[in-house]
């Protein structure tokens, strides 16, 4: 950035991790402002905590692409991109109540330890009002929770796990990104289509709050068709090469396998189980077939022509005809080069949902801002119709299936969309058991005066 009005200042991981990896109690200091982080000058600071390094980053960099974008759009820079579509006609390009947006940034390395200390850093010595980003759910969760007792707005990024807005859901903490019950309740219907009701899955799953609440929602929605689970094996987040946890698959009896796995893990284990001739074998009378729950873009390029003929879900994609999706899309390629991922949209338009909850709200009280954005319902913004519930801040719109096409034209159209499900397909009760049952709560909002 070259802008006067936008910053980009390296932040420091400091003080909330020892030399053995232990996390230490985070203390926030007392202020003398009615809130934390209070903005008395011309400018507003947001902190975009992202991972930068680690097996994520690929889709962290394009989350920070997409924050830069939304911070350039609300200080009148550009084309003012989803600004136009959003249905809500409060922003108008000239920052924040009167403040320009300036903003700092963190690396998560996909590390909870090293997130919250990046989120810690980013509160206390620069003075944000808002984290949005990340691309873990092991990560959103723990800041989700160092926002809470510090008295900021989290905005969660990439985050898929039921626990974020399910038994770990915070009354500070809000999420427009899709979720592991969603993927299941979406592709259960196309599975059993494509594949039939008597199949054998076994899986492969991330060993963090993520992989388990996804492996549970498949495992569920796939044996209410019928199916029966085989196994299910954790693997490490890095793990690299999975070739030891798919050499058992052979000897299964499974005809279905399942990858709990994101990001680079999700390239190579994909990768790796296609090296292996799993796609080409006969299981008990039927073709071998794998399934991603989540797909991302940039997952999908990464494995090539691995992901063809494969299904998955995702929150978005660029590939949609809608006016919102059509004006990020432009934007996004103009600045960058190449189309926004599904990680960009969604810290995007949170960036955007916060700033105008605040200015429909007069006020950077986060108890205010969260006040605004509890039951908001919006549109324009490439998800068709949304609403954020107000019991458990979880945003609720259409689910994409998705599969890998067989004949892309270019690298950026490897995934297809296959179905468009409708919102009243993939919703749930506050209470429902994978989220917490009867016990989970929001609990009370806190601004740190």
């Amino acid at each position: 950035m070259t802008n006067s009005n936008l910053t980009r200042r390296g932040v420091l991981k400091t003080g909330a991790v020892t030399g053995a990896g232990l996390a230490l109690p985070t203390i926030f200091t007392s202020r003398a402002s009615a809130f934390t982080n209070e903005p008395t000058g011309s400018t507003v600071t947001f902190g975009f905590n992202v991972p930068q390094t680690g097996p994520y980053a690929e889709e962290g960099l394009d989350e920070l692409r997409a924050q830069e974008l939304a911070v350039e759009h609300l200080n009148g820079m550009g084309d003012g991109g989803m600004l136009q579509t959003f249905s809500s006609k409060t922003l108008d390009g000239t920052g924040i109540l009167g403040k320009k947006v300036q903003f700092v940034t963190g690396d998560t390395q996909t590390k909870s330890d090293a997130a919250r200390a990046a989120a810690k850093s980013m509160i206390e010595k620069d003075g944000v009002v808002m984290i949005n980003g990340g691309s873990s759910s092991g990560v959103a969760v723990a800041v989700q929770g160092l926002c809470q007792e510090a008295g900021i707005i989290f905005m969660a990024g990439l985050t898929h796990s039921n626990d974020t807005t399910g038994k770990d859901r915070k009354k500070n903490g809000f999420r427009h990104f899709f979720n592991a019950y969603m993927s299941g309740a979406a592709l259960a219907p196309v599975l059993e289509k494509a594949y039939g009701t008597d199949r054998r899955a076994y899986h492969l799953t991330a060993d963090y709050t993520w992989g388990y609440t996804q492996q549970e929602s498949i495992q569920a929605s796939t044996e209410a068709l019928g199916w029966q689970t085989v196994n299910n094996v954790l693997t490490p987040v890095g793990a690299g090469d999975f070739s030891s946890y798919i050499t058992p698959v052979l000897q299964s009896g499974a005809d279905v396998l399942i990858l709990n796995h994101y990001g680079g893990d999700m390239v190579n284990s994909l990768t790796q189980a296609v090296q292996f001739g799993l796609r080409d074998k006969q299981v008990n009378g039927k073709q071998f077939e794998i399934v991603v729950p989540l797909y991302s873009e940039l997952m999908a390029e990464g494995a090539g022509d691995n992901i063809k003929g494969v299904y998955g879900s995702m929150n978005w994609n660029w590939q949609l005809q809608d006016p919102g999706t059509k004006a990020f899309v432009k934007s996004f390629g103009e600045r960058y080069g190449r189309p926004p991922s599904n990680s960009a949209h969604t810290c995007y338009v949170q960036t955007l949902l916060y700033a105008d909850a605040v200015a429909r709200a007069g006020s950077f009280n986060p108890c205010a801002v969260a006040e605004a954005l509890e039951g908001f319902e919006f549109d324009g913004m490439g998800n068709g119709p949304t609403t954020y519930r107000a019991e458990d801040h979880q945003c609720f719109k259409d689910v994409l299936v998705m599969k890998g096409a067989e004949n892309p034209t270019t690298k950026f159209d490897v995934l297809e969309v296959v179905e468009v499900t409708p919102r009243a397909q993939v919703e749930y009760a506050p209470d429902h058991p994978m989220f917490g049952g009867a016990e989970a709560s929001l609990g009370e909002c806190n601004d740190g005066a």
